[in-house]
């Protein structure tokens, strides 16, 4: 009977171990994806923090050229 457990418990640590480096691998790729879509998200932030700023300082400077235009 002893044999038959020690086979069983190997065959179940074993099952345990491949589950889990499974789970490792999926958990890897998810990370990476999660990154890459963090990382696209910035550059957008980015562009449309120029954007913003561009549009302000146009507006801003239009905005003063026609107060000096009109004084």
């Amino acid at each position: 009977m002893r044999k038959s457990v020690k086979k069983r418990t190997s065959q179940t640590a074993s099952m345990a171990h491949h589950r889990i480096d499974e789970h490792e691998k999926l958990c890897r790729i998810m990370q990476k994806q999660t990154n890459d879509q963090i990382n696209d998200i910035k550059n957008r932030v980015i562009r449309l923090e120029k954007l913003v700023i561009t549009s302000g300082g146009a507006l801003i400077t239009g905005m003063a050229y026609l107060i000096f235009k009109l004084i």
